[in-house]
């Protein structure tokens, strides 16, 4: 699902994205609900990026990758963490394009997201690649998502994937 995100482009930085794990859900400007094989998804697009709200057997996990006002937690390169019996994983990269292969990349990414069942991406007025993008996917054992988050003016694309799984027992 493609939407056109009804606020001003603020979030202009890549450097200024925070993470953060558990918080509760922020105003979101667009939603999509997905069922994939019993576990509940929430995608949110927020005036500051994205949020993630995943319900399933009782647990429940929430990310969000925004600018937060007060945050001290910057955007990690990667994180591994328990919660509860589910392992977390998350992972993020920077990419710098150039204008061409900003623009080119751009198409791509919304094209795919667009497209996709499991897949919500809002673009921002004023720039046609300035956008948020999610895409979720379930397979044996784990939800997983990435997202994408576009800096035109920097040339800057911030790339998240994160993975959430039933922890393993220990096989002796």
């Amino acid at each position: 699902m493609l939407t056109t995100l009804n606020t001003a482009y603020t979030d202009t930085r890549a450097a200024d994205l925070a993470w953060a794990l558990g918080r509760g859900p922020l105003p979101a400007l667009a939603t999509l609900d997905l069922d994939l094989s019993g576990a509940r998804l929430e995608l949110r697009l927020l005036g500051a990026s994205h949020q993630v709200l995943l319900e399933e057997d009782g647990g429940a996990c929430s990310e969000t990758v925004a600018c937060i006002p007060g945050s001290s937690t910057p955007l990690p390169l990667g994180v591994s963490e328990r919660i509860g019996d589910w392992e977390y994983e998350f992972a993020a990269r920077v990419e710098h394009l150039s204008q061409g292969q900003f623009a080119g990349r751009a198409q791509e990414l919304l094209a795919l997201v667009a497209d996709h069942p499991n897949g919500l991406a809002g673009t921002f007025p004023g720039s046609p690649y300035a956008f948020t993008a999610l895409l979720a996917q379930r397979d044996e054992g784990s939800v997983r998502w990435r997202t994408w988050h576009a800096y035109p003016q920097e040339g800057q694309l911030v790339v998240t994937r994160t993975r959430v799984g039933v922890r393993m027992p220990a096989v002796l």
